[in-house]
């Protein structure tokens, strides 16, 4: 564990997996979020394009544009004082040239306050991991299902299933390796693949729906949280905002509705 005045780095995270520590990572897209899980000791946060889902209500994340991740990256990073932040780059922002690909990188740091940038890819996107790295700014990698090649998948679609596609995944996180990236995230794919591509990595893996043997694991918040009605294998609910939201909600409007809200003690 860091010391709560330090913040985690990418040599915090190396430290850990070579310690055996586990990494613990959530989203997050609200200062008030954002802070509480910092407080709890929350690892890393990740200020995903996931937003255009779970914040947004989108059905996929396809039309999250940067200025939206910037936004809330800025706000994310002034919250959370010990955790790593790191910003999604969304679609389209770093697959047309590598050139654009360092400035909206750079502008996730420079306005966003991250500490680095996530991309989805495998070997066709070292060239412009590279780039990005000789600016300054930390990658983490992303395989297995990206959700931004959602229509190329076909659907939400479990990915590594056979011998070829396996194969795949596992050269695709090993080019991110190469290429520099401090950790790569591995995205529904088996378990024991996951379990061979941690063991074949000198860097950190993050899962979500790829086992517990990856070197760390990530959830999207509102799933973690019982918010939204999304449903898969890998989500596991820590508790039932949604419920909690509801109730209170109803207990507002029935107090508004009979008079006894506000009462004399709400009043100046």
């Amino acid at each position: 564990m860091t010391s709560p005045h330090t913040r985690v780095n990418v040599n915090t995270l190396h430290r850990m997996k070579a310690k055996g520590e586990k990494i613990a990572m959530l989203t997050a897209y609200d200062f008030y979020t954002a802070q509480i899980f910092d407080q709890a000791g929350i690892d890393m946060l990740l200020v995903g394009d996931t937003l255009g889902m779970a914040f947004a209500g989108q059905e996929d994340t396809l039309g999250v544009r940067l200025e939206q991740m910037v936004y809330h990256c800025e706000i994310v990073s002034r919250a959370a004082q010990r955790a790593m932040i790191v910003g999604d780059m969304p679609f389209l922002s770093y697959q047309v040239s590598a050139e654009k690909a360092v400035e909206n990188a750079g502008a996730l740091i420079q306005d966003g306050r991250v500490q680095a940038v996530k991309l989805e890819g495998g070997r066709t996107m070292v060239p412009v991991i590279k780039r990005i790295l000789r600016a300054g700014i930390p990658v983490m990698g992303h395989v297995g299902l990206t959700p931004q090649s959602v229509h190329r998948f076909g659907g939400w679609r479990l990915q590594g299933k056979t011998a070829n596609s396996a194969d795949l995944v596992l050269h695709a996180a090993l080019a991110l390796e190469d290429a520099g990236c401090f950790a790569v995230v591995l995205e529904a794919i088996p378990a024991e693949l996951a379990d061979q591509i941690t063991e074949k990595l000198t860097i950190p893996t993050i899962g979500i729906g790829a086992g517990v043997g990856c070197d760390g694991q990530v959830l999207v918040t509102p799933d973690m949280l019982g918010i939204t009605d999304f449903r898969a294998r890998f989500i596991k609910r820590y508790a039932s905002v949604k419920d909690v939201l509801s109730q209170a909600a109803g207990d507002y409007l029935k107090e508004v509705k009979d008079g006894t809200f506000p009462s004399s003690e709400n009043e100046y």
